[in-house]
């Protein structure tokens, strides 16, 4: 494990992709307050939430749970905005999804790393 989870480039990768998606629910209808709006920010808030918690963890089984969830919240909010763009709240942002993909790989090449 990291000293820091706040030394790990996929997690101030996944911060800066956080705040892009706080950024972009500012816009979303008043309706789609509780809904839309906060499944999306809930799913990208996971994500460094997820990687901090498990650096801080005692196993490296622990850190790569959380590390998986992470995974998972990424593929949660590529859902979001692909919604959000669809519904017509959100222009289709392909920068912000590829930032997730990248996210995602990073997560899945440390989980391996660290059960190998």
């Amino acid at each position: 494990m990291t000293s820091s989870y706040e030394d790990l480039d996929v997690w101030k990768k996944a911060m800066a992709a956080c705040a892009a998606c706080y950024r972009h629910t500012r816009g979303f209808p008043r309706e789609e307050l509780y809904g839309l709006s906060s499944q999306l920010r809930r799913a990208a808030v996971s994500v460094p939430l997820n990687i901090s918690e498990g650096n801080y963890r005692n196993s490296t089984k622990e850190y790569c749970h959380f590390l998986s969830i992470a995974r998972g919240s990424v593929a949660e909010v590529r859902t979001c905005l692909q919604l959000a763009a669809e519904l017509g709240f959100i222009d289709r942002n392909l920068e912000l999804e590829e930032e997730y993909d990248q996210i995602s790989k990073m997560l899945y090449a440390m989980i391996k790393k660290l059960t190998s």
